[in-house]
């Protein structure tokens, strides 16, 4: 017992750290060990240490989402390929295409799938549960995140079905008029151009095409309410729009690079067809006649108006119920819509116009046998104007227009970004968030559908086999999204060419890079400042 009482008078049941002494000492030991740690890890040590974090943390995730498709190995830390997407080469874009079904890269923060095959392109063209339309990341600050071409499902279904009444055999007669008003003044602009003003030497062609081809656009979409000084502003400031729009953008508009040009420009364009559209509710609502694609639709807001007033006033049977009954659409509503006509047309009808007046000039007896259809159609009159059935009825001048659309597609690729993880194939899942990219060249360009491939030849589509080829023709996608104006897109090339047959003569100054191709959103031959189209007379 005394022993025991020993034990215990001699043992402490208090903590050492409640002990005052002993809890100051810990402190400044662990202080001081906190302190070492802290100061060791401060200034370029912290930030490094964070940097390896981050650039790990990178590389897993870029190694998780490529699983097994076709990629590198690694990611540039952060910035994956951006030089590259922003001066992409066709060459690349082709290597990429032939290294598999599925490819992938990852640039910032982006992680881009590439879907190569004819079949792959078309499973995601067709998987609208899993995918919507993204354009570019900068394309939503442009056209504005409420415009209706980022709608998905049933929105989108609804809000093009109120459009597709622009775009009837009736209606596109209709604008056909102001489109040969336009050929008129800028083949006569193109014959001043090269010989007073240049005196026959050679000069790129491209730049007066896109003003061509913006000028018929306006004309098309919102007629004469728009002035030529506009349109010119519009076809200058265009350019910008289009470089803004590379495949991948700094998250934010910095002041005074691409993307801000491009934003600046696009504020231009929406101000001005939001002035168009004050103007055709005002003439259409007077009794006026539609003269272009924005009458058309304003004609048919009123209508329906008009219907729904007669109902609800009750009494005798209303006004013929209109086929698609529309709400009031605000003039700037109306000016985003029409701005995704020109978003959607200016480059694709440069590109596909530039290729056309240089693949014809290089090969002058398709260029014979287009003015000979023309002519013939035309009674003899070289003069005569245009019509939908003088167009409908153009088997070769067809052929030569969906050839330059097949052997040069203007668009090459259509992004879309991931809603839902999506499992393209048994063994892979686009993550949910990335973009995936249905290439249509490939389809184009592929050898057991179209035998050689890389020549152009407009005679396939009339005597081969090249218009059964339905599920390759790609050049307006296919699926819930597909070109609402391919039509029209179609005919404007078929008289636009078929009337420079009849009213131009032009050569082109070749070169060794003649058809080898630069990549500007669309595609454009590749030319050296001083080589282009040259020469271009009044046919006498």
């Amino acid at each position: 017992m005394p022993m025991a009482a020993a034990a215990v008078n001699n043992a402490s049941f208090t903590s050492p750290v409640a002990n005052a002494d002993y809890s100051a000492s810990l402190n400044a030991v662990t202080g001081g060990l906190l302190s070492r740690v802290y100061d060791g890890m401060s200034g370029f040590n912290l930030f490094l240490s964070l940097l390896l974090i981050l650039i790990a943390y990178d590389q897993f995730k870029y190694v998780w989402n490529k699983g097994s498709i076709v990629g590198p190995a690694w990611k540039t830390p952060f910035f994956g390929p951006f030089l590259s997407s922003i001066y992409p080469k066709m060459d690349e874009y082709k290597a990429k295409w032939a290294s598999g079904d599925l490819s992938c890269v990852s640039v910032f923060h982006k992680f881009v799938v590439i879907a190569s095959s004819r079949d792959m392109a078309r499973k995601v063209f067709n998987s609208p549960t899993f995918v919507k339309p993204c354009v570019v990341d900068v394309a939503h600050k442009l056209l504005r995140p409420t415009n209706w071409v980022f709608l998905d499902g049933k929105a989108h279904v609804d809000y093009r079905k109120g459009l597709n009444g622009l775009f009837t055999r009736q209606a596109l007669e209709a604008y056909l008029p102001g489109q040969e008003e336009v050929y008129d003044k800028y083949f006569a602009k193109f014959v001043e151009i090269s010989q007073v003003e240049n005196a026959g030497k050679p000069i790129p062609y491209m730049p007066i095409f896109r003003e061509l081809m913006c000028a018929v656009s306006c004309r098309t979409f919102v007629g004469h309410y728009m002035s030529d000084a506009a349109i010119k502003k519009i076809a200058d400031d265009y350019f910008n729009i289009t470089a803004a729009l590379e495949l991948v953008n700094f998250p934010l508009i910095f002041p005074f690079t691409r993307a801000w040009y491009g934003k600046k420009a696009a504020n231009m364009v929406l101000d001005e067809f939001a002035k168009c559209a004050t103007k055709s509710k005002a003439r259409m609502a007077a009794g006026g006649s539609v003269s272009c694609i924005m009458d058309a639709w304003v004609q048919s807001m009123q209508e329906s108006e008009r219907y729904r007033q007669r109902v609800a006033k009750g009494g005798p049977a209303p006004v013929e119920k209109p086929a698609i009954l529309l709400r009031e659409f605000s003039d700037f509503e109306i000016s985003m819509t029409v701005f995704t006509f020109l978003f959607a047309s200016q480059d694709a009808t440069s590109s596909a116009s530039t290729w056309l007046f240089q693949l014809m000039a290089d090969r002058p007896e398709i260029l014979d046998r287009v003015r000979e259809e023309n002519l013939a159609l035309r009674n003899g009159d070289k003069n005569a104007r245009f019509t939908i059935d003088m167009l409908e009825s153009m088997p070769y001048t067809r052929a030569v227009v969906k050839e330059t659309l097949r052997y040069r597609p203007p668009v090459i690729m259509v992004p879309y970004v991931v809603k839902k993880d999506f499992p393209v194939t048994d063994s892979y899942t686009v993550p949910k968030g990335s973009m995936v990219i249905p290439s249509v060249w490939p389809a184009l360009h592929d050898p057991e559908v179209y035998p050689e491939p890389e020549s152009f030849d407009p005679e396939r589509w009339i005597t081969g086999n090249a218009n059964q080829a339905t599920k390759n023709w790609l050049v307006f996608g296919t699926g819930p999204h597909y070109c609402l104006g391919q039509t029209y897109a179609q005919l404007n090339l078929i008289g636009m060419i078929g009337k420079a047959s009849m009213l131009l003569n032009w050569e082109h100054h070749t070169t060794p890079v003649s058809e080898d191709i630069k990549v500007f959103a669309t595609i454009f031959p590749q030319v050296s400042d001083a080589m282009g189209l040259d020469r271009i007379l009044l046919d006498g």
